[in-house]
C-alpha cells in the first residue's frame, strides 16, 4: 500500500487563514444581513495599476500573432524583466545584484518554501515568534522539525521572540544557528529594521555560515529614506543571504502571481564532504527541473511596474494602501489600545484589550462589529494577546470598520 509524508500529520489543526475562513463563513450563514468588513488576510483591493493591464492586453495580442507569440519561457524569468528588477530594485540603491541572479516566480510564498528543497535536513533552523506561518508549516512539511509541543512551537526550532521590549525585531541568538528567516517590514508586526540592526545579522550569518532567508515582500511600503529596502544594500550580505520579493502587494498581483528570489553567485553552503557549493546553480537546477516559468503576459505586466507610469501609478496605490494604515493607527490609539506597526509597512498590530485572548477578541470583533482581523497567536505563541489588521482593503471599508470599532470597545 503506499504511504504518505507522515510529516504532514505534525502539523497544527488547519493554516491560520483557512480557520479564519471556516470561522467567518461560519458566521456569516447564521447571520445573512452582517455586513463583515474583512481586515484579517493581506490581500489587496485596489485594481492594477494601468500601465500594468495596458502592457498584459498587448502581451495577450502577441500571443494571436505566429510572429509574437511566446511558447514555453525560461524558467528563470525572460531577460528584459530580469534586467529591469537589477537595475531599478537593487543597483539604484547600492546593491550589486545582477540580472542573472533573479529568477521570477510565481509568488513569493511558493520560493519560501520551495527553496528548502536545496537545503539538507540537519540544518539548525531559526524563525522569529510571531512569523509568517509559511516558515514554520514548510519546515515540518520537509520533515526538518518534531512534533508541536502545547504552545504550538515545534521542536527542532530555534524560536526568537519578537516583542515590544525589543521593538519587535529578533535579538541576535546566543547559539549557532544554519537558516535564519528574517521578514521586514514586518508580517505580522509592521516593524522595521535598520541598517545596523541588518548588519548585525549580516555579521552574525558570516561568523557562523549562516544562511539568511530575507523576505523583503513589503519592501515597497518604505518611506523612511534611512531605512533599507533590501538585505543586499549590507555589506557582506552576499555571502550570506537570499532575498524573496513579490509584485503582489506593491502592484496589487496577488491574482495574478508574479514575484522573484534574489540568489548571489558568491554565495555557498556546505556538501556532507564538506565542500562549498554554490546555491545560484542549486537553486537555477531546481527551477529547471521543478517550474516552467511565469506566462509572458503576466512578465509583461510586471516589466510595466518599471515605466515612468507604472512607477507613478504604484507610488499612488501604495500611498493609498498606507493612508489606511495610518487611519487604523490614529484611530485605535485615540480609542485607548496599544498600537505598533502601520508606519512604513501595511499592518498594524495591536494589543487586544482587556485581557482577552487574540482568538476571543477576534471573535468578539467578528459577532459584535462584524469586522475581521488575525489572530496574533495564530503567528505563534508571542503572538498572543495581540492582533493584526491589515490595511489592504477600500478607504470606505478601513473608516466603516474604525467607526464601529472604536463605538463598541473603548480601552
Amino acid at each position: 500500500m503506499a504511504t504518505i509524508n507522515d510529516n504532514y500529520l505534525k502539523l497544527k489543526a488547519g493554516y491560520l487563514f483557512p480557520e479564519i475562513a471556516r470561522r467567518v463563513n461560519a458566521f456569516a450563514q447564521a447571520n445573512p444581513d452582517a455586513k463583515i468588513i474583512r481586515l484579517g488576510i493581506g490581500d489587496v483591493t485596489e485594481p492594477l495599476p494601468e500601465a500594468c493591464r495596458t502592457a498584459m492586453i498587448k502581451a495577450v495580442e502577441d500571443m494571436g500573432d505566429r510572429s509574437s507569440f511566446k511558447g514555453y519561457g525560461p524558467e528563470q524569468g525572460y531577460a528584459w524583466l530580469r534586467e529591469k528588477i537589477a537595475t531599478h530594485d537593487f543597483q539604484a540603491r547600492g546593491a550589486a545584484i545582477e540580472a542573472d541572479e533573479i529568477f521570477i516566480s510565481d509568488g513569493s510564498k511558493c520560493d519560501s518554501g520551495n527553496i528548502l528543497d536545496i537545503f539538507g535536513k540537519n540544518n539548525i533552523i531559526a524563525v522569529t515568534d510571531p512569523v509568517y506561518p509559511v516558515y514554520v508549516d514548510t519546515n515540518v512539511m520537509a520533515g526538518n522539525t518534531g512534533d508541536a509541543n502545547e504552545k504550538g512551537e515545534y521542536g527542532g526550532l530555534v524560536y526568537l521572540p519578537v516583542t515590544a521590549e525589543n521593538n519587535f525585531t529578533a535579538e541576535i541568538p546566543s547559539q549557532k544557528v544554519d537558516l535564519i528567516y528574517l521578514c521586514f517590514p514586518n508580517n505580522p508586526t509592521g516593524a522595521t529594521a535598520t541598517k545596523e540592526h541588518l548588519q548585525a545579522w549580516v555579521n552574525y550569518a558570516k561568523a557562523n555560515g549562516s544562511i539568511i532567508f530575507f523576505d523583503a515582500a513589503y519592501e515597497a511600503f518604505i518611506t523612511d529614506p534611512t531605512l533599507p529596502h533590501s538585505i543586499f544594500e549590507i555589506e557582506g550580505a552576499r555571502d550570506c543571504a537570499i532575498e524573496f520579493r513579490s509584485f503582489s502587494k506593491n502592484a496589487g498581483f496577488t491574482g495574478t502571481r508574479c514575484a522573484l528570489t534574489v540568489v548571489p553567485k558568491t554565495l555557498t553552503a556546505k556538501a556532507a564532504d564538506g565542500t562549498n557549493v554554490e546555491l545560484w546553480k542549486l537553486w537555477n537546477r531546481r527551477q529547471s527541473t521543478k517550474f516552467n516559468g511565469v506566462s509572458y503576459i503576466i512578465q509583461r505586466g510586471a516589466e510595466a511596474v518599471y515605466s515612468e507610469a507604472g512607477q507613478s501609478q504604484i507610488k499612488a496605490l501604495i500611498n493609498f494602501y498606507l493612508e489606511n494604515a495610518k487611519i487604523i493607527r490614529e484611530e485605535l490609539t485615540n480609542a485607548g489600545f496599544k498600537v505598533y506597526g502601520g508606519v512604513n509597512a501595511p499592518y498594524v498590530w495591536v494589543q487586544t484589550p482587556h485581557g482577552l485572548s487574540s482568538w476571543e477578541f477576534f471573535d468578539k470583533l467578528l459577532e459584535t462589529v462584524n469586522v475581521v482581523g488575525t489572530p496574533g497567536s495564530g503567528f505563534g505563541a508571542a503572538g498572543e494577546g495581540y492582533f493584526r489588521i491589515s490595511a489592504f482593503n477600500s478607504r470606505e471599508n478601513v473608516e466603516e470598520a474604525m467607526k464601529r470599532i472604536t463605538a463598541k470597545f473603548k480601552v
